[in-house]
């Protein structure tokens, strides 16, 4: 096969991969938050998730590169992509729809088509995609526009998810450029580990007690999201972020 084609077989899968294990995680995360610690199921989730990734990533393509460069790119993804935009999501998430989550957090292709056509290695918009940009931005005010008058506690939970979706924004074009040593796999490995990390400590911080009731949905959701959502869908997306534009991703 040649290689152009062989490139858009990976892109296709990889975008199937999203598209089809994290448009169904919102239940899942709903399900989660719902019947466990939020901040403490998240971290564990992701921390669980990086150490599984870590080892099958150092298996596959040896150790990590550790160096001060990477360690500061692992920081600032575990960081903007993990730790603070999970946290923003599951904590809105219990008090937002699954439904209402799922359509908001599809902004994230706004604003990363947006951000992606900034700095030196920017890719521009075509008219086209402005125009595209445009209709998403107004959809979006529709999905947030009250049918029965204005509920600002309800319209401040959706704000903090359209946050989190603007801080994983954020992190994908940084990882965009960031230029790291460190295969995707291995990458997302770290950023997973160190982000959970990051939730528990803010589980701590927060006064969130480590008390999981384990319900038979409960633990479902939690190990679909740990090897369905972190390990499988997380991995194909940091494939996409670094092998094709800002609009695909």
């Amino acid at each position: 096969m040649p290689e152009a084609d062989s490139h858009r077989v990976r892109v296709a899968v990889a975008l199937a991969i999203v598209y089809l294990v994290w448009g169904s995680s919102y239940l899942a995360t709903k399900v989660m938050v719902t019947d466990e610690p939020p901040l403490v199921a998240a971290g564990l989730r992701f921390a669980t998730a990086g150490v599984l990734l870590l080892l099958f990533a150092w298996w596959h393509s040896g150790a990590p590169v550790l160096n001060r460069v990477e360690l500061r790119h692992v920081l600032i993804m575990g960081g903007l992509a993990v730790a603070f935009s999970n946290a923003c999501n599951v904590i809105a998430l219990q008090h937002v729809q699954s439904n209402m989550s799922a359509l908001l957090n599809a902004t994230p292709s706004l604003w990363i088509a947006w951000l992606g056509s900034m700095g030196a290695r920017g890719s521009p918009l075509t008219r086209t995609m402005r125009a595209g940009l445009a209709i998403g931005l107004v959809g979006v005010m529709f999905v947030l526009s009250p049918s029965r008058g204005w509920d600002l506690g309800a319209l401040g939970w959706q704000l903090l998810i359209l946050v989190a979706c603007l801080s994983w924004s954020l992190g994908t074009i940084y990882y965009r450029h960031a230029d790291s040593r460190n295969p995707p796999l291995m990458f997302t490995a770290l950023m997973m580990l160190t982000g959970g990390i990051g939730l528990l400590i803010g589980a701590a911080v927060a006064g969130e007690a480590f008390d999981f009731h384990w319900t038979p949905r409960g633990f479902a959701a939690f190990a679909w999201l740990t090897v369905m959502s972190s390990c499988l869908a997380y991995s194909a997306y940091s494939w996409l972020a670094v092998n094709t534009t800002p609009v695909v991703t």
